[in-house]
């Protein structure tokens, strides 16, 4: 079953009949959201609202999603998450599984980097969000922006420039899970660059987090891989850039205000993150903790 569902699959699994259902819509008494003219459900909320025994907008409200950063890794945010004393946890998948929990209610925060054949990628984030259904209530809070390029073993041996020397040489090619927005870059540059996804030799298993690509380029499993300024530091590998991207943080604006949030948004003003940012490498903090969406 989707995670959003229609009226009539939403009727059908509440035991409702669609009328019923359109006179709760009416009394704003179900969890729902309105997109393209017609009304969806998100299943996880109507879970909970069953499971919690709710009848008003207000006590659905006071179901807080746990307190989890779930979406893309990074390594400043992880430091901050520690550092701040949010409690927060982190639960990095990649950036759209981190919208789609979101929405489905099962994390507080979802950390994004997305990228777009269609448009301009400085605002991929922001449209993602804003098109998304079940996140109407959503805000958009600059973290950074990053620098991602190839990461490459010390002293480039294979003479790697960009991904047509990849695609030509035959370099394994170690890649990140379908969605995770580093694998975005990657579908979109071999878009752009007229290559085949197939035309790559691609390492396996898939790496889950940046750092994870790191390791399989230092262990020689892989000859190269997207991953940020920050990993290939860490790892003294070399970096050959690529393009710096917006890291943006998602959340409902009715979670913006609880303490763990507020810890976190009120450590990102603190000099002490911008000079981890420096100290890492590869960060632009400039524009931290400003506003770039609110559906």
């Amino acid at each position: 079953m989707p995670d959003l569902l229609t009226t009539d699959e939403a009727a059908s699994y509440l035991r409702l009949s669609e009328r019923k259902l359109y006179e709760l819509v009416a009394k704003n008494a179900v969890p729902c959201t309105k997109a393209t003219g017609r009304w969806l459900f998100p299943r996880a909320a109507l879970d909970r609202w069953v499971m919690a025994g709710l009848m008003t907008p207000t006590a659905l409200a006071n179901v807080a999603a746990p307190p989890i950063v779930g979406g893309s890794h990074d390594p400043l945010l992880e430091w901050t998450l520690r550092e701040s004393g949010c409690g927060l946890a982190s639960l990095p998948e990649g950036s759209q599984e981190g919208l789609r929990r979101l929405t489905r209610g099962e994390v507080m925060i979802a950390a994004i980097h997305l990228h777009a054949l269609e448009h301009d990628d400085g605002r991929a984030n922001v449209v993602a969000v804003a098109d998304a259904p079940g996140l109407h209530d959503a805000v958009v809070i600059a973290f950074a922006q990053r620098e991602q390029g190839i990461v490459v073993a010390p002293g480039n041996p294979l003479g790697l420039s960009d991904i047509g020397s990849i695609a030509k040489s035959g370099a394994r090619m170690a890649q990140r899970p379908p969605g995770a927005g580093a694998q975005l870059l990657l579908l979109a540059m071999l878009a752009r660059a007229g290559i085949a996804a197939d035309e790559l030799v691609l390492a396996k298993p898939v790496c889950t987090t940046g750092t994870d690509i790191a390791q399989a380029v230092r262990s020689g499993r892989a000859d190269c891989g997207i991953a940020t300024r920050s990993v290939a530091l860490a790892a003294a590998l070399e970096f050959l850039p690529l393009t710096w991207e917006h890291f943006d943080l998602v959340l409902r604006q009715r979670d913006y205000f609880l303490p763990g949030p507020q810890a976190l948004f009120a450590f990102l003003r603190s000099p002490a993150l911008r000079e981890r940012a420096a100290e890492l490498g590869g960060y632009d903090p400039s524009a931290i903790g400003m506003v770039r969406l609110v559906n």
